[in-house]
């Protein structure tokens, strides 16, 4: 046996040998456990295999089972929050500012942190409810690296306690792996159970393979669970240096690169190019040092990658099944959307009529269909109009020929022969679509929005402003503007400013003047932005995502119309950045360009408002003189959380705007 290291000491094979000799008198006993005291922190290895592990000035519990020695924490449940990859190629980071302490609650979507990557500095949003336990890493750590804990949370807030003074352990406890038996002194005990079974070959697949590294779905942003891979760039074979692109992956946001981070030759690709839904943490590439090696992983697969069971744990036969009482055959059970049974004839009033919709009684009549030999599926045994449509496909009722018209009267336009062949009518609803299967974006924007209108309170607030002079200035600092050539080598204008670009720079303003209209809303407190990050809504072929223009208070109209001109073909191309779309204090979302002259817009979790900006119109107007002028209006409405905004601020911050757009000089004062 060999000796068992910590990180303090090290266990002699002898002093091992008198524990696990305890733990091995206990097998005839599977449920039985002993406890031992430790002041450092232990892993005891057998050979290769890692028995258990305890944590420094804690009782650790050894349970025996016939899988193995099980290391049981003697802490209250909780989950380790550890540092995450805010990009494909972060592999470490700075802890920049907390924003929870120990005892806090946190939902998710809090902001635990900001954390600077090499890219960008970044709030890290929690993904699990619970109570702050305790902090493992200090404000203003440097180079943390991915994948340390970093916040300990509990389901309870009794628990929070029974952290205090808490250290992680250099290592983390082992899987269980079983116990072999000790050398013994004697063979003549009958009562000791055989040894457990070598190892098999399909348990140890994964080493009888030359040394190679696993890539694995890297997480693209703190919110990222999974992705689509859109296109592979290498092959097996492919020779990859740090920086090389792997493939492209469509995460819930946008299409972003994953560069490699290693030096080697492809020998496995586990992931087929166009592969939706890939969980991160999957096997997708494995790479070799050397091209010779590639051969031998012909056949690998992304279960020889996985960890796998002890053969102990392996070997033990399922628990038999608790027998079943004799029952009755239960009757089908129908769908949840109807009260009555599938097939059940439909119900008739006092007066003899059949209970159905007004679509189902005018397909029925225009196919000739005796409503009463139609089963219901409908609420209270109503036929509705799928079951119409599904009696006629499946020739359980017929069509009634149709009575011949006059010779005088029009032809009749023909039914298409797939409608004809089940005798319905042109047009039913439900014969002819086209299924489109849901983007990750799409999903995210889908489950983002009902979380907003569910449980966020908006109330609108809506003014027209006068844009007269705002465009005046606008024509005049466009027609200032110089010459410069493109990337094509052709001459244009050096600058183009834009309505929007006055909104963005006018709403900035306005939430300087009123900070409390840039906040959010917390579980247990309102957070106040001390910056001005402006959400932009952009369209997308994917879906509606939005670009931040950063500091757009600080910015002039000319930096911002470039940026925000930039910020959409990234966009729409899907090549934005997870700094440059996450975050953001307020959102603008204008569909004048539509000709829409006013709409109310959802707000986007957690910010608090969102402004809608509709399309110009042109308005007679009176004048103080009595006489009527051409003046040209755009209607804006403001969507605000009422947990965080309340009616009056939100009005105020809306006669700030308009007094900004009405007059624009006024942005530069």
């Amino acid at each position: 046996m060999r000796s068992v290291a910590s990180s303090a000491k090290t266990f002699r094979s002898s002093q091992l040998a008198s524990l696990l000799n305890r733990i091995q008198r206990q097998r005839a006993e599977p449920n039985s456990a002993c406890s031992v005291k430790s002041s450092s922190f232990v892993d005891a290895s057998f050979g290769s295999r890692k028995i258990f592990s305890f944590s420094r000035a804690r009782t650790a519990s050894l349970k025996y089972s016939p899988s193995g020695c099980r290391f049981l924490s003697s802490l209250p449940p909780h989950v380790e929050l550890q540092m995450p990859a805010l990009s494909p190629t972060m592999t470490q980071g700075n802890i920049a500012a907390y924003k929870v302490k120990v005892g806090d609650k946190l939902s998710a979507g809090d902001l635990i942190c900001d954390i600077e990557s090499d890219k960008a500095t970044i709030g890290w949003e929690a993904q699990e409810d619970g109570y702050v336990a305790a902090i493992l890493v200090p404000e203003g750590e440097q180079n943390v690296r991915v994948g340390k804990p970093v916040i300990i949370l509990v389901e309870d807030k009794a628990s929070v306690p029974a952290f205090k003074g808490y250290v992680p352990p250099s290592g983390q406890p082992a899987a269980a792996a079983a116990i072999p038996k000790p050398p013994a002194a004697s063979s003549t005990s009958s009562s000791a159970p055989p040894a457990p079974p070598p190892p098999t070959p399909s348990a140890a697949s994964a080493a009888n393979y030359p040394s190679h590294v696993v890539l694995k779905m890297p997480a693209l942003s703190p919110t990222m669970a999974q992705g689509n891979i859109v296109g592979i760039k290498v092959k097996v074979g492919s020779k990859l240096a740090p920086g090389d692109i792997i493939c492209d992956i469509e995460s819930d946001k946008a299409t972003i690169a994953w560069e490699s981070q290693e030096d080697g030759y492809v020998a496995a690709v586990l992931v087929a190019d166009g592969a939706t839904e890939v969980a991160v943490g999957r096997p997708v590439i494995v790479l070799v040092e050397d091209a010779a090696s590639i051969p031998a992983f012909a056949n690998y697969s992304a279960e020889a990658a996985a960890p796998k069971a002890s053969p102990a744990a392996a070997a033990q036969p399922p628990p038999p099944a608790a027998p079943q009482a004799q029952a009755a055959p239960a009757a089908p059970t129908a769908p949840s959307s109807a009260p009555t049974p599938k097939g059940a004839a439909p119900i008739k009033s006092a007066g003899g009529n059949v209970a159905a919709s007004p679509l189902a009684k005018r397909l029925a009549r225009e196919a000739g269909v005796e409503l009463s030999k139609v089963s219901a599926t409908g609420p209270y045994g109503r036929v509705i109009a799928a079951d119409v449509v599904h009696a006629l496909n499946t020739g359980s009722v017929t069509a009634a020929p149709a009575a011949k018209a006059p010779e005088s009267a029009a032809a009749e336009p023909a039914i298409p022969a797939g409608e004809a062949a089940v005798g319905l009518p042109p047009g039913v609803p439900g014969t002819d679509y086209t299924e489109v299967k849901h983007t990750a974006m799409r999903k995210v924007i889908a489950q983002r929005l009902v979380q907003s209108k569910t449980t966020v309170p908006h109330y609108y607030l809506t003014m027209d402003v006068r844009v007269d002079a705002l465009n005046a200035l606008r024509e005049k600092l466009n027609a200032a503007a110089g010459k410069r050539k493109n990337k094509d080598g052709k001459e244009e204008a050096a600058y183009k400013v834009s309505v929007n670009d006055f909104v963005i720079k006018a709403s900035a303003l306005a939430l300087r003047a009123h900070p409390e209209v840039n906040v959010s809303w917390h579980e247990t407190f309102i957070r106040k932005y001390n910056y001005v990050d402006i959400s932009v809504a952009v369209a997308t072929p994917a879906g509606l995502i939005t670009p931040i223009v950063a500091d757009a208070d600080k910015k002039g109209l000319v930096a911002i119309s470039e940026e925000v001109k930039v910020l959409a073909v990234k966009a729409r191309e899907g090549k934005l950045m997870p700094h440059e779309y996450q975050g953001g204090t307020f959102s603008i979302s204008n569909l004048g360009m539509f000709g829409i002259s006013s709409f109310s817009a959802i707000i986007n979790p957690p910010q608090s408002c969102i402004l809608a900006v509709g399309a110009a119109e042109q308005r007679v107007i009176p004048e103080k003189d009595g006489s009527f002028v051409a003046a040209t209006y755009v209607r804006a409405t403001l969507s605000c959380d009422h947990r965080t905004v309340d009616g009056a601020v939100g009005a105020q911050f809306l006669q700030t705007l308009r007094a900004l757009l009405e007059d624009p000089t006024r942005m530069l004062l």
